[in-house]
């Protein structure tokens, strides 16, 4: 019976379903292996892999609260499969354009270096190593190659400013290519041994070839909790007015961080006398806003004075323009730095100038005038107050458009995509902002507009130039013995 014994048969497909199985386990672990090797060498947005500017160190950002396979997914998510198609079919204007500012002409001065000579591809990497990130808008996609990181969320909000430009005028953004850079001091000093080299940020001098840019907080600064600008101005406005002009406290106030190596704040905190100086000189300790939730930070509470200095930081300072919609006179202590509308302001009409030589007396004078004058110098807030109530958001876009268009046309190349370069949309921004940063991002999303850019005013003449350079840089300890 043995010899007829039947044989136990083994299963056909045991072996093939191994194998099937061992295939896909290593088709995982080599695909997990490229992920993150891939995540590891991309360059994002928020930080991930980028060291900070070496030109304006801080510390470098940690992700210490993600696993490392968290952060690869994240990255390869956010990075490659977040953006799909979208229409860049220009949308139909349906209301007649504007005139733009007159300060909008600053725009054909900040690039008439370029005028003749024309901008080459040369002279954009030749600038490369002053640059944060490069951006490069192709029919309507915009793709950025990162270099190093910004602080907080510098980047995120500007591209993303420049997203919502995209949205705002579909298919009217000509194809560009740009470098920026996301920290505060200009550096490309003008002398006659220096090439002029084109770069945007969010400030200039008139010793620098920079090309001044709207700044980020236009679209929120979420990190100390202030609003996009169509929501902060609003509410700073509504603050302002809150006490009439005669029960605003007769002396001026200044709050915010002299721990930023400004020489001008430092010597501020010299003048804390409301008695002796005519001032009040608060420090702001952002920390622990952060942990009292912003109680005492509000930008709509701190406009119960007649008087608000503005002292420069470690450069330029986004407070300048919360200060100016404050409906307060303005006393700035002469600035070294202009931003992209800043130039739109003149003394006597829009501020008292400050000397820096003498701040203290500078601002008791002033005060004095002010209270001695009250008619004039909340003329002086009204002013100012109205100047910043026309930088509408409708403007700071059209301000990007025409600098943008102004500056395609001085390419003598075509743009074309860098190879490590990312597409970066609105979901990709989503995808990696935090919970706060989405809220910030959602509410300053724009629509198509329903009017065409303002329109741009004709090349400012030298005779512009010189009024302007003369009235700004007149001795400032005799600005108000003329008056």
């Amino acid at each position: 019976m043995g010899l007829f014994a039947r044989k136990t048969n083994r299963n056909p497909t045991s072996v093939p379903l191994f194998g099937v199985l061992l295939v896909v386990l290593l088709l995982t672990a080599i695909f997990l292996f490229e992920v993150d090797t891939l995540a590891t060498q991309t360059k994002t947005i928020v930080g991930y892999n980028l060291k900070p500017t070496p030109w304006h160190e801080f510390p470098a950002k940690k992700f210490n609260n993600e696993t490392k396979i968290a952060r690869a997914s994240k990255i390869f998510q956010c990075s490659y499969l977040s953006c799909g198609r979208s229409s860049n079919e220009p949308t139909p204007f349906s209301n007649q354009n504007e005139n733009c500012p007159a300060f909008f002409r600053w725009i054909h001065h900040d690039l008439q270096p370029w005028s003749k000579s024309r901008i080459s591809y040369a002279d954009l990497m030749e600038v490369k190593k002053f640059a944060s990130f490069r951006v490069v808008i192709i029919r309507g996609k915009l793709y950025v190659e990162y270099y190093y990181d910004c602080v907080q969320s510098r980047a995120m909000f500007t591209i993303w400013g420049l997203l919502q430009l995209l949205k705002r005028y579909p298919g009217r953004i000509p194809d560009v290519d740009f470098m920026f850079d996301c920290m505060d001091k200009p550096l490309i000093q003008k002398d006659e041994s220096t090439k002029p080299l084109p770069i945007f940020r969010y400030c200039t001098t008139p010793d620098h070839y920079d090309i001044p840019f709207p700044d980020w907080s236009f679209w929120g600064w979420s990190e100390i909790n202030i609003a996009p600008w169509q929501e902060e101005f609003k509410s700073i406005k509504e603050g302002s007015q809150r006490l009439s002009w005669k029960k605003k406290h007769p002396y001026a106030f200044w709050k915010g961080n002299p721990d930023v190596f400004s020489p001008a704040r430092e010597a501020l905190l010299m003048c804390n006398d409301t008695k002796e100086w005519g001032a009040l000189i608060m420090r702001q300790n952002w920390t622990q806003e952060v942990l009292g939730g912003f109680k005492q930070s509000k930008l709509a509470n701190q406009c119960n004075h007649r008087y608000k200095i503005y002292a420069e930081g470690y450069a330029w300072s986004v407070s300048l323009k919360y200060i100016l919609s404050c409906g307060c006179v303005p006393l700035i202590i002469n600035p070294k730095y202009d931003d992209f509308f800043s130039r739109g302001l003149f003394p006597k009409k829009d501020y008292l100038p400050i000397s820096p030589d003498n701040i203290c007396p500078s601002i008791k004078t002033a005060v004095h005038w002010g209270n001695k004058h009250p008619a004039r110098a909340e003329a002086i807030g009204k002013s100012v107050q109205d100047f910043m109530e026309r930088l509408n958001i409708d403007r700071i876009y059209d301000y990007m458009y025409h600098l943008i268009v102004e500056y395609a046309k001085l390419l003598d190349f075509k743009p074309t995509r860098p190879l490590s370069a990312l597409e970066e949309c609105v979901e990709s921004l989503y995808c990696f902002a935090d919970e706060n940063q989405t809220r910030f991002l959602k509410r300053s999303a724009t629509l198509p507009s329903q009017s065409p850019p303002c329109n741009l005013p004709q090349q400012a003449n030298r005779q512009f130039i010189f009024h302007f350079t003369v009235i700004n840089g007149y001795p400032h300890h005799q600005m108000l013995q003329d008056q």
